[in-house]
């Protein structure tokens, strides 16, 4: 093995077992009710992980993510510019077979010098490798996201697409390269609606959107861009091709946006 691929298997190895080993307390045990975990307790980010583009792993650059009155908020307001410092906050844990299901609410205006099709424009990403992978320029994890976007939107025409940031899909036993795949039967929502998102995860075999408790995206057999550079790293340093696990990450384009009620329940695969 050579030195940089030994000293991040170190790093990645020293990362899971801190995770892993550290002591539960009251303080960051999550509850559990009817099988359902909350990943977010309302009143701090224990339990999860920033990397935010530009910045190392672990720094909350102005205070991007931040919890007030119960609920974990990406806000802007201590920025001077945005300058592309696309932002994702990570479970610790990375999941396999699950439902997840969170509330979002788009709020305020995108920065000023936000790309245009972020305004209005977040998501949360599954089967996201560690924040441990990325770069520090790196924009986007490698991931599956579940596209959220609003009224005024320059980024689609509903909410609920499937974003393949380093990735592709199979929809009906045929293989989908296109980077944003439409979602069905789904719409914009307005500014300050808070809107219920449900995410069904199965490992490999396939994925399921659901807005408001309505299908809108159903795909198969997540995996690895061979093609794309961030996808080529994870290649080479062991991962497969298969995606079939990761972690959770909740996004941060330049557009306030609010989460509450994030639950997970594990399934069996």
């Amino acid at each position: 093995m050579n030195t940089p691929l030994r000293r991040f298997c170190f790093v990645l190895s020293s990362f899971a077992t801190l995770v892993s080993a550290a002591p539960a307390t009251s303080a960051d045990t999550p509850t559990v009710t009817d099988g359902w975990i909350d990943l977010f307790n309302g009143k701090n980010l224990d339990g999860w992980t920033v990397k935010i583009a530009k910045h190392p792993m672990g720094v909350n650059h102005a205070d991007t993510f931040r919890v007030e009155d119960g609920v974990l908020k990406v806000a802007y307001d201590r920025y001077g510019l945005f300058e592309r410092q696309f932002g994702h906050l990570y479970t610790n844990l990375s999941y396999s077979h699950y439902i997840l299901r969170l509330e979002y609410r788009f709020t305020g205006v995108p920065m000023a010098d936000a790309l245009e099709w972020a305004g209005r424009n977040g998501g949360v990403m599954v089967h996201a490798a560690a924040p441990l992978t990325m770069s520090r320029e790196q924009e986007w994890p490698v991931s599956m996201e579940v596209q959220f976007l609003c009224v005024d939107t320059k980024a689609g025409r509903q909410t609920g697409n499937a974003v393949s940031p380093g990735t592709h899909l199979e929809i009906g036993g045929k293989l989908v390269t296109n980077h944003i795949i439409d979602a069905h039967d789904s719409k914009l929502s307005a500014m300050d609606e808070w809107v219920a998102v449900e995410v069904e995860v199965r490992g490999h075999d396939e994925i399921i959107h659901r807005i408001n408790g309505v299908e809108v995206m159903r795909y198969q057999h997540p995996q690895l861009d061979p093609g794309d550079p961030d996808a080529q790293k994870l290649l080479a340093m062991g991962s497969p091709l298969k995606l079939a696990s990761g972690h959770i990450a909740l996004q941060a384009e330049s557009q306030p946006v609010w989460f509450r009620n994030i639950r997970l329940r594990v399934l069996q695969p």
